[in-house]
């Protein structure tokens, strides 16, 4: 090529190598307790793909209403399966891509510098040291639901709400007691065996009988302009590797999720 020419040509050439980097990441948003697991399975996204994924953590309804407004997300990973299922039907998703990746569990989680006992589970909220209990706010985060419904199970609700500090999210819930800010919590169990955590602290698990599965999902966004680095990511998800590093992080696996 004539200098000329070339000259003529590099600055298109320049404007699009950045579209062409672009089309190469997606952005998701993700529940909160999925922080640690998701660094992981992204960077090994990455690696075999040379695709990126840029993961936004939070409360999944808060995420629920911002999708619903035109949040600019090319997927949504969801602590239920209830959001992205109402945005199913709401023709906000990509057909054919909805999949229950995961069922999440609670414990009730306290510094090694407490004296309270887990080991007797809830009932050890009674204690009369414990003045503050850290839960996700019930009203848009599924893990704060699970909380609400396991301690009106043993008949403790009416007798603790009163000493409820609300974490904007279960990541934010779990920092509440890390801190000090609260002397106990009801945490996810993947933020639980999280590096952030591990070692600091004692849990319980919180039996599954007592409280509604947390079957999480996730959906493509129809909105979406990366709809194939999406979809491979989506495969990704479902590989038998991925599915062993989420067990890793105490989320039960279906052998086969609910794909539609």
């Amino acid at each position: 090529m004539k200098p000329k020419i070339l000259s003529a040509v590099w600055p298109w050439l320049m404007l699009l190598i950045p579209c062409f980097s672009a089309a190469q990441e997606i952005t998701v948003a993700a529940a909160a307790d999925l922080q640690f697991v998701m660094q992981e399975t992204t960077a090994r996204f990455q690696k075999e793909t040379g695709k990126t994924v840029k993961v936004i953590n939070g409360s999944s309804g808060n995420f629920f209403q911002q999708i619903q407004n035109g949040g600019p997300f090319d997927m949504f990973f969801s602590a239920n399966v209830d959001y992205p299922t109402k945005l199913e039907a709401a023709g906000l998703t990509e057909p054919g891509s909805l999949y229950q990746y995961a069922t999440g569990k609670i414990v009730l989680w306290v510094r090694n510098d407490s004296k309270l006992e887990v080991n007797s589970g809830l009932q050890a909220l009674l204690d009369p040291s414990v003045k503050k209990i850290a839960i996700a706010n019930p009203q848009h985060a599924p893990y704060g639901q699970a909380a609400v419904a396991a301690l009106k199970t043993e008949n403790l609700y009416d007798r603790l709400s009163e000493k409820f500090v609300l974490g904007e999210n279960i990541s934010q819930t779990a920092s509440f007691v890390v801190s000090g800010a609260a002397d106990a919590g009801m945490v996810a169990l993947s933020l639980a065996v999280s590096p952030n955590m591990k070692g600091k602290g004692r849990y319980f698990e919180i039996p599954a009988s007592e409280y509604p599965p947390i079957e999480q999902a996730c959906v493509i966004l129809k909105s979406s302009q990366q709809k194939a680095t999406a979809k491979a990511f989506l495969e990704f998800i479902r590989t038998p590797a991925i599915k062993a590093l989420f067990r890793s992080f105490g989320f039960a696996v279906p052998a086969s999720g609910l794909q539609k």
